[in-house]
């Protein structure tokens, strides 16, 4: 199995189960060793009381990227730090695509960067995630 597929099946058993991605409204748009990139448009249950965005949508969004990026070799891994820096508001109607991309991985350690851009190519957000394995696969190999 290529690295490609193996990131393909983990992230299929995973969306199978990932009721809360599919809540928001997400796609899973590409997995790949390391990486992942999902996608959200703005509906109007996403804004806040400013008519933008809610920062815990977009967060999600990152969070969920980063889940597909760390668990993409078929080792059950979950987020044990994050942190968001908000650059930009999204507005609704906007179509959000986090790209997440495994920075470094040392032991039962993982760090990953997600970029949340929107279809002007405009940074909305920048986020990191650190992750820790816990043991255990995401399908049987």
């Amino acid at each position: 199995m290529t690295p490609k597929e193996r990131a393909a099946k983990s992230a299929a058993v995973m969306w199978a189960n990932d009721e809360a991605s599919k809540w928001f409204g997400m796609d899973l748009v590409d997995v790949d060793e390391g990486r992942a990139v999902l996608a959200l448009t703005v509906a109007p249950h996403h804004c806040n009381g400013h008519g933008i965005c809610h920062g815990g949508v977009t967060h999600a969004l990152a969070d969920s990227a980063f889940a597909f990026a760390c668990n993409s070799r078929n080792v059950a891994t979950v987020g044990q730090h994050t942190m968001m820096s908000y650059l930009a508001p999204a507005k609704r109607g906007d179509h959000l695509t986090a790209t997440a991309t495994e920075t470094a991985v040392a032991g039962r350690s993982g760090v990953y960067d997600v970029r949340i851009t929107n279809q002007d190519n405009i940074t909305i957000a920048e986020f990191r995630g650190m992750s820790r394995a816990i043991g255990g696969q995401n399908f049987d190999e």
